[in-house]
């Protein structure tokens, strides 16, 4: 105890060193991928990479975003639309504490174009004031102090062919973020949610939990269940150039719909994260404290820990190029004392090496990532993870179970065939069998049972198409389909290569013969996911919207156990909250 209370006193003593020579800081825009598009949207258009931020590390600063809402005025070359003009007034005024900090534009031809009229300029050292904007409930700004509360809710009722009873869900909350002397920043998300869903999605959850989220209390009597939500950091820069974050949240690497090298699939976890950009360079180094989530992590209620250390480099090669690799070690010490190994808080070295140096047998994952932007309208974006591999297997077409990986390739078209605000995203998915797979729930790349990369997990092949259009101010329509090969277990006892919950080394032979080799993605009991989704969403204020859903989702199999048809439809009221995809 004296051990644990002497680290927390020396990491505290740091943390307040360094805020004590820390350089202005922001808070984080939330991940939400509706409005991450629209910095995603802008970004194309402009033709280059944004110097606040690479869009392959996620989520993004507050006062880089408004920055780049900034440059695009400066520069008056960028072909905007009428829906682009509102979309700067709406990341400006959401983030508007940076706003006024930053704009060197004639206002008079910005606010005459801003057809929303959403942002104002704040008002010099107010001291509080209830709806001062738009974006915010209650705000307090000045030089020492920034504060902005709201009230968060999201309410849906529907209806699902496979559930007797309507769907419903409620859930409220506050969220909370601010600065303080502009030096040290935080953010709180908390919320108390409860909801009947789709006979597809309880299936798709851990016991115990719920997609995306933690511990969920399940109901036998009605399938409703019942989770808490809370996501919550402090950040800073004990320097210009690096900034520190600590705290509970997620963070996503790619540019795509998915992420293969990690993503926000699975419920938070506590982090320490520190980002260095020099130039053209932004290196992020994450450690991370997990759940293990098998059967055999549990002691007197408590979970078993797992960890990770990850590091990305991500480079722009050119204004338009950009290219970045990464690393990543998943482990545990529950049979040798617990805690965190201390040669993984190297950031600057190779995690390979140091798994041979300890004589470990840790998850070492390995990739790359690449984004292209072409001619202000198209961007190209690629993922590749090397999870395991024998060289001599790996190119005789022998298909190796040890040939685990993933790869993506995708794209976006914005303005689609010249037609305003239509943008148009396609995305390929592939996930070899028993890739992010180990020997145990303590190594796989998983937190509290759900994947930290796609949410399929592994043995699977995946195409999603994504139209989104935006035909007055206020509405938009979003439509989705996923089209998805997966080769599924008949029961627990088998292992094709699908659940990177189980053990690797209980993979099933194929065919007769050695149980190593003719693994291929779909093998096991192979399924075919369709899933076509059509949302309409309509803004009837700031960050406050109603959603119209139909939602078809389709699973054949020759296994009739795996056969399932779901139509649902849905209407949502939800007020500064991200959209609920559950695309899977």
């Amino acid at each position: 105890m004296n051990q644990r209370f002497t680290e927390f006193f020396r990491i505290s003593f740091i943390i307040l060193i360094s805020v004590s020579y820390a350089q202005a800081q922001s808070s984080f825009i939330p991940l939400n991928d509706d409005y991450y598009h629209l910095i995603d949207r802008l970004e194309i258009k402009r033709g280059k990479f944004t110097e606040g931020f690479h869009s392959a590390v996620k989520p993004f600063e507050r006062k880089a975003v408004v920055a780049l809402t900034d440059s695009i005025l400066k520069e008056g070359d960028v072909p905007l639309t009428n829906r682009d003009w509102e979309t700067i007034d709406y990341l400006r005024e959401d983030s508007w504490e940076w706003a006024p900090k930053m704009v060197s534009t004639d206002s008079a031809h910005y606010n005459n174009l801003a057809r929303l009229g959403w942002f104002r300029s704040p008002a010099v050292n107010k001291k509080r004031k209830f709806w001062e904007h738009a974006a915010d409930l209650y705000s307090i700004h000045n030089k020492d102090f920034d504060l902005h509360f709201n009230f968060v809710t999201t309410n849906f009722l529907g209806k699902d062919n496979n559930t007797n009873s309507s769907l419903w869900f409620t859930g409220r909350g506050v969220e909370i973020r601010g600065m303080i002397s502009e030096k040290l920043g935080f953010y709180t998300f908390v919320t108390d949610s409860q909801g009947l869903f789709p006979k597809f999605v309880r299936d798709f959850a851990p016991e115990f939990t719920f997609p995306g989220e933690g511990l969920a209390k399940k109901s036998i009597k009605n399938n409703s269940v019942d989770f808490l939500t809370a996501r919550g950091y402090i950040t800073f820069r004990p320097i210009k150039n690096i900034n520190v974050k600590f705290g509970h949240d997620h963070n996503v690497f790619g540019s795509g719909y998915r992420s293969l090298i990690l993503s926000d699939n699975s419920s938070p976890y506590l982090f320490l994260r520190l980002d260095t950009q020099l130039g053209r360079f932004k290196y992020t180094n994450l450690w991370t404290s997990m759940l293990n989530n098998d059967g055999n992590s549990w002691s007197d209620g408590l979970r078993g820990k797992k960890f990770a250390a990850i590091h990305h480099l991500s480079v722009n090669l050119t204004e338009k190029i950009n290219f970045g690799v990464f690393e990543a070690e998943v482990f545990n010490r529950d049979s040798v004392g617990g805690g965190y190994d201390l040669n993984y808080l190297n950031p600057i070295i190779f995690y390979r090496y140091v798994e041979s140096y300890i004589g470990s047998q840790d998850n070492a994952l390995l990739g790359f990532d690449f984004r292209w932007l072409l001619g202000k309208k198209t961007s190209i974006y690629s993922q590749f993870v090397l999870d395991e591999f024998l060289t001599k297997y790996l190119f005789n077409g022998s298909k190796s179970w040890t040939n685990k990986y993933s790869f993506q390739l995708g794209g976006k078209y914005v303005d689609a065939f010249g037609i305003p605000d239509l943008d148009l995203q396609g995305e390929y998915n592939l996930v070899r069998p028993y890739t992010y797979a180990h020997k145990d729930g303590g190594r796989n790349y998983a937190h509290y049972g759900q994947s930290l990369a796609h949410p399929l997990g592994s043995n699977f092949r995946e195409f999603v198409g994504i139209i989104r259009y935006k035909p007055t101010s206020r509405l938009s329509v979003y439509g989705t389909i996923m089209l998805a090969n997966k080769g599924m277990d008949p029961n627990s006892t088998y292992n094709y290569g699908g659940d990177l919950q189980k053990n690797y080394e209980t993979r099933r032979r194929v065919e007769d013969g050695d149980r190593d080799i003719d693994h291929k993605i779909g093998q096991g009991i192979l399924t075919k996911n369709t899933y076509t989704d059509l949302r309409l969403s309509y803004s009837l204020a700031h960050n406050l919207f109603v959603d119209g859903r139909c939602l078809v989702r389709n699973v054949k199999s020759e296994n009739v156990d795996f056969t399932q048809k779901s139509n649902v439809f849905s209407i949502a009221v939800r007020y500064n909250m991200a959209y609920r995809q559950q695309t899977f």
